[in-house]
């Protein structure tokens, strides 16, 4: 069988699929239509647009006041006024009325004074003084719009008030989009039942189709597919019947058992490409269809959601805009360092999910999760990071180009924080982005050591750490001392929290404490090296006399109290180290081994950023207060509160 054609370089598949269409006459607009004005929003026009009628179509007065001859205001002046009588000479007008006959000028209300029956003028006017002439704004048989021209809000008032109710268009390009396979549950079948094991909510399609809608084409959308070549041939027919522009299937392109839109594709045309160097979204698929005398293309797009967004727009946007007359704009792009390393792999384009914001000066790229599953990496991301194939890696520390996905004064509003994870952040982040639209808070889960290290490396705002210092009893302080960065930090207390053992519920393991973590039976998920949580548990374990090796699941690593509380519900594992809003937010078991002090490490110089200082207001409000205590396992009594520690002298690196 046929895995793959070829595992075709991202600019050869791109060139291949741009010669293709240009081959069957589908690289320019697919054809006119004349809409009306009302309905042209954001359509591209086909034809030069002229204005039918001047406006204004009349001379108006400009401002509220009296029309004159201006010739009659010759000579006046505050000590030598003219004094005129109300009639012919001297009209009161509205602003927007026409101006009457013989009239040339207009003088406000306020620099005209009563005087008696008379009007007294006291400067002289000079001719079309607040006067909106005929076809100020535009005349009669002007060029509006010149082809090309995507209309926006503004233009359709052009050409309203010009008398043009209709305008010549291209054609917006009808995208068909297919979901495959049978896993897939749509929304109007999901009703208020939950999912099956082996169910997956459809959500792809939607995605896919206010892309389409974004990019000016219409959507056309079908309900998902089963795995089975009639069914699937079926829908493909029906799309082109349907007269799809464009065929989508979403799924099924790879090289499974199940993956039948290569087969099918090659049954209803010709596969040109299949498989492109590209990370995530390999398999991607293209293909020109033949049926009724039309050759339609498709593309075969993966199912896992980041692939699927990358490489439509990758391979659809450009062809989309295309036919109707359009070019893709030119990406904005960041100059930003890269907090971590990057392993490349060659030969292969990698497009990596960065958050981005601006610390001391220097924007700072913080990788998200690789995974071309993880749809939340593309609704954090601010940026893409593209990794070409003739690299092997970035370094951490290396400043390379980031292509926007957000407005670029959206970086300056980002407050990055980084090191350990607690549910209260994402409150805090909640409540921030409520309060202060133009800011974000942006977390990532590294640990409180790697949390620390960033902020000495200045790649974050702020950092949340819980690190006990056996030797002292202390919280944090110590370890700012030694791992963090240079000069006075500030420590804010963000919450006390209580931090144990997560367990299924009703703990059917009878788990009463870390001494039953070498209980045999017992799977254990830890969290990473560096995190507070693992950093207490080692120091536990130490004092029990447990060793690492004796713990089964001791090397399985999580990033945050949710992935640890995921695991220990899905069966993965029967325990793990945790807060205990998390086991409630999963609907688990807790078993308390201590309570902690989680706090804010802010070095002294990022107090300057507005959004730093809002953060740390927010902190201190009651509303804020109650949504953390609804979490449950906090203790408030001393959030808010400050102490400065001299960081950064080096003892611990």
């Amino acid at each position: 069988m046929r895995v793959f054609l070829d595992n075709v370089q991202l600019p050869a598949a791109l060139e291949t699929m741009r010669q293709a269409l240009a081959a069957e006459g589908l690289d320019r607009p697919l054809g006119r239509e004349l809409v009306p004005v009302q309905e042209a929003h954001r359509r591209v026009l086909a034809e030069p647009v002229h204005g039918r009628l001047s406006s204004p179509a009349y001379h108006a007065a400009a401002m509220d006041g009296y029309a004159v001859r201006a010739a009659d205001t010759a000579g006046a002046s505050e000590v030598s006024p003219v004094r005129l009588i109300p009639g012919e000479a001297v009209v009161p007008v509205d602003t927007g009325a026409p101006l009457p006959p013989g009239c040339d000028a207009v003088i406000m209300l306020e620099e005209a004074v009563p005087d008696g029956e008379a009007i007294s003028i006291m400067a002289a006017v000079p001719r079309w003084q607040h006067v909106r002439t005929v076809g100020e704004d535009a005349v009669a048989g002007e060029l509006l719009f010149a082809p090309g021209h995507r209309l926006r809000p503004q233009d359709l008032g052009v050409l309203i008030a010009t008398g043009v109710t209709a305008v010549p268009v291209w054609r917006r390009p009808r995208v068909a989009v297919i979901p495959s396979g049978s896993e897939l549950v749509s929304l109007a079948e999901l009703g208020q039942g939950t999912l099956q094991p082996g169910q997956i909510i459809e959500s792809n399609s939607h995605v896919l189709k206010g892309l389409i809608g974004d990019w000016g084409g219409e959507p056309l959308g079908y309900r998902p597919v089963a795995d089975d070549r009639d069914a699937l041939a079926g829908a493909i027919s029906r799309a082109v019947g349907d007269g799809a522009d464009l065929v989508v299937v979403n799924a099924g392109s790879s090289a499974g058992s199940r993956d039948l839109t290569p087969r099918v594709a090659r049954e209803l045309g010709e596969v040109l490409i299949h498989g492109v160097a590209i990370r995530p979204g390999k398999p991607v698929l293209f293909a020109l269809l033949r049926a009724n005398g039309r050759v339609v293309p498709m593309l075969g797009i993966p199912g896992y959601p980041v692939s699927a967004w990358l490489t439509f727009t990758l391979f659809g946007r450009p062809h989309v805009l295309a036919w109707q007359g359009l070019t893709p704009a030119r990406e904005d792009t960041e100059i930003a360092t890269l907090t971590r390393r990057l392993p490349g792999t060659p030969g292969f384009t990698e497009f990596v999910r960065v958050r981005l914001g601006r610390v001391a000066g220097r924007t700072v790229a913080v990788p998200l999760s690789r995974g071309a599953g993880v749809l939340t990496s593309l609704t954090r991301a601010e940026g893409l990071l593209v990794l070409e194939p003739t690299v092997e890696g970035m370094d951490a520390g290396a400043r390379t180009p980031v292509q926007l996905l957000v407005e670029r004064d959206q970086l300056d509003g980002t407050v990055l924080v980084t090191g350990s994870h607690d549910l209260a952040l994402d409150l805090l982040a909640s409540h921030l982005r409520a309060a202060h639209p133009a800011f974000t808070l942006a977390s990532s889960s590294v640990g409180s050591l790697a949390g620390l290290a960033a902020l000495r490396r200045g790649e974050a705002h702020l950092a949340g750490v819980h690190l006990l210092d056996p030797a002292t009893g202390d919280y944090n302080a110590p370890y700012v001392r030694r791992y963090g960065p240079d000069g006075r930090v500030l420590l804010v207390t963000l919450v006390l929290r209580r931090q144990g053992l997560l367990v299924a519920p009703g703990n059917p393991l009878g788990i009463t404490g870390l001494a039953d973590l070498r209980r045999p039976g017992v799977r254990y998920v830890n969290r990473q090296r560096g995190a507070g949580t693992r950093v207490l548990l080692d120091q536990e374990i130490g004092r029990l006399g447990i060793g690492a090796g004796e713990i089964d699941g001791y090397g399985r690593e999580e990033y945050s109290h949710l992935a640890v509380a995921a695991a220990v519900a899905g069966g993965v594992a029967d325990c793990g180290m945790g807060i205990l809003a998390a086991a409630r937010a999963l609907g688990l078991g807790f078993v308390e081994v201590a309570i902690e002090r989680y706090e804010l490490a802010v070095p002294e110089v990022n107090l300057d950023h507005p959004g730093v200082r809002l953060v740390l207001e927010i902190l201190a409000t009651e509303a804020f207060a109650e949504a953390v205590r609804a979490l449950g396992g906090y203790d408030l009594e001393q959030t808010g509160s400050k102490r400065w520690v001299e960081g950064g002298d080096g003892s611990g690196r």
